[in-house]
């Protein structure tokens, strides 16, 4: 057993404190005699007493406080002695002062708080520690359950303030009787516990490592250095353990990786033992846990970026609306032959580059507009394969293969191409000398489901599509990297690295599932599963394009509002629609479009509006009028997808959506269309009661 004498010197580190005031101002007057009258001298000397009783009076409080504490430690001296385990005498205030034998051999606690026996058992060992101290000090006993089935056993011992806390160890369970086999007792025993246990020098050397450790970090040579073993502190390794082992570390475990071939995520702690010479690390495979953390920060970071991706291309269309549709309306003025219609040409196929990306950033953030369809993919890859042989180019082939009881899916078939084309260009890429890129589709039937890089699939019918090459194959590290958005393996200006990311976004946003396997060396496969169709359903035709509003018959100017906050794009859309002859009465905003609603004897034929605005947004002012004007057709614009209007709010009725950016044609298209699809109505306000 072993006691802290010191713990008085706690008292007594405020006395010098307290004698500063004295020795100041004896200075003062023996250099300054005259400065103070002999009043202020009484005045200060009473002052002087009562301050040095004062010290007094504490430090004789600590005394006798420290000699009730050492006289109730002589008195429950027998009842540490007689501790079969761990056990530690603790006063009121949480100080160690006393240990069993067993406890000061395995690890060394006297003077140390009590918070850190709790240290390796809870997140916040001080705040259990208090609470644990404050219940035994009320006079009720505790018995704390802690890890791998031990339990902390703490009573007040009767007429002291002192606590006995001790370890209580569960039974080993019984084990059916073995020949009997003499096997050497070697170290501190630590061979024969479950737990990975380390035994080294203070300088790092290794002395002994128990199996449960090798199986973590492989052969352990007796010499080597613990630096070897593990890496990724952040700082010197030495310096760590020579905190431990004198004493200042606050006894928080580290998580390190490990140097072998198979990389494990270790949880260490750092222990000092009665050897001043030797010192134990205690390991914790912790890799699951830190899988599961890394897989979570980068959902959030997906998720971050998506956001951030989808309102940068909500801005950029409004952009690309405004200057495409200008350009627009500059090239209806001229004809081919005009010296500016080439410049005027070349905007707007750029401007329809940049739509094209902005395309798959919406694509990635999963907030473009899709049109879904059954489609069989049979006849959709026979008309792409052609394509995809001309892009690979002449020393690799696409080889196309099919299920001949292929189902239908369901997808946006423009879409689908676009992440196919996106594979095949990667395979291609990685092919320098060329070779073979195979597409294969198949009927897939999941029983029970089926789990692939930690992502679970329903149990259901399927088609599963397969992109497979012959390159050079994805490295390891870099294969959970492959769909970030902006990662490119490929030199500067030869890609954007929105590729996969793009394909990952619209298989997501169809409701597939999406995953590559690659070995280097022998190539990579993508492989796609989208919920199968029935057979028997048939595809809905898509209506046809509407007629532009020149080529509708002849009728009366009808009546347009167009609600836009983006000026730009309100003046490209109020010019395109009044060169097709409509009236055209234009609002910056929600608020203002229902103040001119208000004028019950306007006749308004559509309404043309942005969805997302300052204050009342697209569909909220929409639902507002059409109270009064309920037959009204509404046309929505947005640079977001068409399922953002109004979610989880009722449906709009005679409403339709035009994505941005869009051109002048498909605006006239658009208007011209729907309003044949809704002729006007002989009365369309709903006009206030008669007084």
């Amino acid at each position: 057993m072993k006691d802290n004498a010191l713990l008085l010197s706690r008292g007594l580190a405020a006395v010098p404190v307290l004698m500063l005031p004295m020795a100041l101002g004896a200075l003062w007057l023996a250099l300054q005699p005259n400065a103070v009258s002999a009043r202020a001298l009484v005045i200060g000397g009473g002052v002087a007493v009562a301050w040095y009783l004062l010290a007094g009076l504490m430090v004789a409080q600590q005394v006798v406080q420290h000699i009730r504490i050492r006289r109730q430690l002589r008195r429950v001296r027998p009842v540490i002695a007689e501790q079969a385990g761990c056990a530690w005498i603790v006063d009121a205030q949480g100080a160690i002062r006393a240990q069993s034998p067993q406890a000061e051999q395995f690890l060394d606690m006297a003077g140390r708080d009590a918070a850190a026996l709790l240290s390796r058992h809870r997140a916040s060992p001080a705040t259990a520690a208090q609470a644990l101290l404050r219940r035994i000090g009320d006079g009720r006993p505790c018995n704390l359950p802690l890890q791998d089935g031990a339990r902390l056993i703490a009573q007040r011992i009767p007429g002291t303030t002192l606590q006995l806390w001790r370890i209580e160890m569960p039974a080993p369970a019984p084990e059916p009787p073995a020949p009997a086999v003499s096997i050497p007792e070697t170290g501190h025993g630590y061979r024969d516990l479950p737990i990975a246990i380390l035994e080294f020098e203070p300088s790092g050397r290794m002395i002994e490592a128990n199996p449960a450790a090798e199986a973590l970090l492989g052969p352990v040579r007796p010499g080597s250095h613990l630096g070897n073993l593990v890496d990724g502190l952040g700082r010197p390794l030495e310096d760590w353990i020579a905190e431990v082992h004198e004493g200042r570390d606050n006894g928080r475990a580290e998580v390190l990786q490990t140097r072998g071939e198979v990389e494990r995520d270790l949880q260490i702690s750092l222990v000092s033992t009665a050897d001043a010479q030797r010192m134990v690390a205690v390991l914790t495979d912790v890799s699951a846990l830190k899988s599961l953390e890394a897989q979570f920060t980068q959902s959030q970071k997906m998720q971050a970026i998506g956001q951030l991706a989808g309102g940068i291309a909500h801005d950029f269309n409004n952009l690309l609306t405004a200057i495409s549709g200008h350009c627009d309306l500059l090239m209806v003025q001229r004809d081919n032959a005009d010296p500016d219609y080439a410049d005027l040409h070349q905007i707007s196929e750029n401007a329809n580059r940049a739509a094209a990306l902005v395309r798959q950033l919406l694509a990635f953030s999963r907030k473009q507009t899709l049109t879904p369809e059954i489609i069989d993919l049979r006849d959709s890859l026979s008309d792409l394969s052609h394509l995809l042989n001309r892009l690979v180019g002449e020393k690799t082939v696409v080889t196309v293969t099919h299920d001949p009881e292929l189902r239908p899916i369901r997808a946006d078939a423009r879409q689908l191409e676009q992440v196919l084309m996106n594979l095949v260009v990667n395979g291609r890429d990685a092919m320098a000398d060329g070779g073979e890129i195979t597409i294969s589709t198949e009927n897939v039937h999941l029983e029970s489901g089926l789990t692939l890089n930690r992502v679970n699939i329903p149990k259901g019918e399927y088609v599963r599509i397969t992109v497979s090459d012959q390159g050079s194959g994805i490295s390891p590290e870099i294969l959970d990297k492959i769909f970030d958005p902006f990662f490119t393996t490929k030199k500067q200006g030869e890609g954007t690295g929105l590729g996969l990311s793009t394909a990952y976004g619209i298989v997501k946003q169809t409701g597939g599932y999406i995953f590559c396997r690659s070995i280097l060396g022998e190539g990579t496969k993508f492989t796609l599963y989208f919920p199968a169709q029935n057979p028997r359903q048939t595809a809905v035709a898509a209506p046809g394009p509407p007629p532009l509003a020149d080529e509708l018959p002849g009728e009366d100017r009808r009546t347009i509002l167009l609600v836009e906050d983006e000026a730009p794009v309100r003046a490209f859309a109020s010019r395109a629609l009044r060169l097709h002859g409509y009236e055209v009465i234009e609002a910056e905003s929600g608020e203002r479009a229902l103040e001119i609603l208000d004028d019950a004897a306007l006749a308004v034929d559509l309404f043309v509006t942005d969805v997302v605005m300052p204050g009342m947004d697209g569909p909220s002012w929409v639902r507002e009028a059409l109270r009064k004007r309920e037959h009204t057709p509404v046309i929505f614009m947005s640079g977001y997808m068409e399922t953002d209007l109004g979610s989880g709010s009722r449906a709009i009725p005679n409403a339709i959506f035009v994505a941005k950016p869009f051109s002048l044609s498909e605006l006239a298209a658009s208007v011209g269309g729907h309003l044949t699809a809704h002729p006007p109505r002989t009365e369309q306000a709903v006009p206030g009661p008669v007084v």
